[in-house]
């Protein structure tokens, strides 16, 4: 399992209380365990915090706003999920404006995503 150290840890604690609504609604629909998969919120992971993980599947879920196509945001995700290849995971990335609007198509998704990864 991945795990975050010292700032890391205590950032992803004040995330869980700050969430965005597109990730409040997506993590009240993966409490309910889709596809038989369990779920983390805010899972520090080394440098970084995954807004969701599946640790059987080694599925990471990142529920992206408008900010990550601006500025140089597109470049640090993707240098941010190369780290996360490196090490084994999956990084499935989501529209925020899609969990909203279809929030069965993206656990739909996910389900999907995490059932290929079963190891």
């Amino acid at each position: 399992m991945l795990q975050g150290v010292g700032e890391t840890g205590r950032q992803a604690r004040r995330l869980r209380q700050d969430m965005s609504l597109p990730e409040i609604v997506l993590w009240r629909a993966l409490q309910q365990r889709p596809g038989g998969f369990k779920f983390r919120r805010q899972h520090p992971s080394g440098p970084y915090i995954a807004d969701f993980y599946c640790h059987e599947s080694r599925l990471i879920v990142e529920v992206d706003g408008e900010v990550h196509g601006r500025g140089d945001r597109p470049l640090r995700d993707d240098v941010r999920d190369r780290w996360f290849i490196q090490r084994g995971l999956t990084v499935l990335r989501l529209p925020a404006a899609y969990v909203l609007s279809n929030l069965d198509g993206a656990i739909s998704a996910i389900a999907q995503a995490a059932e290929q990864r079963r190891q």
